[in-house]
């Protein structure tokens, strides 16, 4: 039985001391893999893949005390609960104490009694830590934001009591399938977790990096020893409110994908970017925000900040078959189902930014399929 373990070890392997890897892993046979399904009628898991979830600030003042904390997720909340696992960046530390990060200009707070009930409902399985916001109140709020998601039984990975820690995987179930992830940073490096020191999985993100090769062979090494179905890495790199990736990225994201990573999900700018279809496999260079308090930039061209999406990857015999894209907003700190102007404006948006990548989609009408732009990988 040919295993995620076995694959992810042949590419492991092929790291080495070069900016390339062993050839991309093969596709799982379908007889060796039988995820779950929503309904049970078929072999098909849906992964959730949604931004920056920033609870803080004016968005927990909104929500805390609510009778539902649960309404921060406004009209998406069914259809986040539909999914079979739910990722995101948790863009704030989860904690009632600690004191703030000296000489910040933002700083992202959320009390335990509303955000993990809201992550709960949400379904959510893993959030990345590895971001500019989770030590802005120091480790005393780290190290309650990762205790506060574990008793949820809410998988983290990208920040830690030190450098091993902070770059220890997680997994997490969709269905019957095991998922694999991993979060890395390139933002604060005075966040930057050391062997002695707590912080973020920290590095540059270029393949063309020595240290950065080492850094994921180590990663997809204690990955491939849980012996995932499916690998995420989850990033939180480049500038804010940028509409498309460095290049240096592009090469980061693809390097990965030949490592073995089967979805890059990125996150930073607050804003969306755009798909790439890479060996089958999709890199969401930037998923936006799904929830915050930010001031919005409707009127600087081309950025619309309020706008995102929520990604769903369609799973089918254990392996990704498409990416569909539905329409959010964000509206008075709640996020919602984006309709009309808004929705035809995101499915235009991400396919005019995916198409730089020679990303084909279909279901752009919006009165077809709920209004969902889906990208095949070339697997349905």
């Amino acid at each position: 039985m040919v295993t995620r373990r076995s694959l992810l070890a042949a590419s492991v392997a092929g790291l080495g001391g070069t900016a390339g890897c062993a050839a991309a892993p093969p596709s799982l046979d379908a007889s060796d893999d039988t995820p779950g399904s929503r309904d049970g009628a078929d072999d098909t898991a849906r992964i959730g893949f949604v931004g920056d979830l920033m609870l803080g600030r004016s968005v927990a003042d909104r929500w805390a005390d609510h009778d539902d904390p649960t309404a921060v997720w406004g009209t998406t909340l069914p259809r986040l609960r539909d999914c079979d696992a739910l990722v995101g960046n948790l863009e704030c530390c989860v904690s009632d104490r600690g004191e703030r990060w000296p000489d910040k200009v933002y700083y992202f707070r959320s009390p335990p009694s509303f955000a993990i009930p809201a992550l709960e409902a949400a379904g959510g399985s893993f959030v990345s830590l590895a971001n500019n916001h989770v030590l802005d109140y120091q480790e005393t709020a780290l190290r309650d934001t990762r205790t506060h998601l574990a008793d949820a039984g809410i998988a983290r990975a990208g920040a830690g009591a030190n450098a091993d820690a902070a770059l220890e995987p997680a997994t997490f179930e969709a269905g019957d399938l095991t998922v694999g992830a991993f979060g890395l940073t390139d933002q604060s490096t005075a966040f930057a977790a050391t062997a002695s020191k707590p912080g973020t999985a920290f590095a540059r993100l270029d393949p063309a990096v020595r240290e950065t090769r080492a850094l994921v062979g180590d990663i997809l090494d204690r990955v491939a020893g849980r012996d995932p179905d499916l690998v995420v890495a989850s990033l939180h790199w480049g500038p804010n409110w940028a509409t498309e990736p460095r290049a240096v990225h592009e090469r980061f994201g693809r390097w990965l994908v030949e490592c073995g990573v089967d979805v890059v999900h990125g996150h930073s700018a607050h804003v969306l970017q755009g798909v790439e279809v890479y060996e089958g496999r999709p890199i969401i260079y930037d998923a936006g925000d799904f929830v915050d308090d930010y001031v919005s930039y409707r009127d600087r061209e081309g950025v619309r900040n309020k706008r995102s999406a929520l990604f769903e990857l369609v799973v089918r015999d254990g392996d990704p078959a498409a990416l569909d894209v539905l329409p959010t907003e964000i509206g008075d700190e709640t996020a919602t189902l984006a309709e009309g102007e808004v929705a035809e404006w995101v499915r235009e948006t991400v396919a005019e930014r995916s198409a730089a990548f020679g990303t084909e989609v279909d279901g752009v009408d919006g009165e077809r399929d709920g209004g969902r732009l889906r990208i095949p990988l070339g697997r349905e």
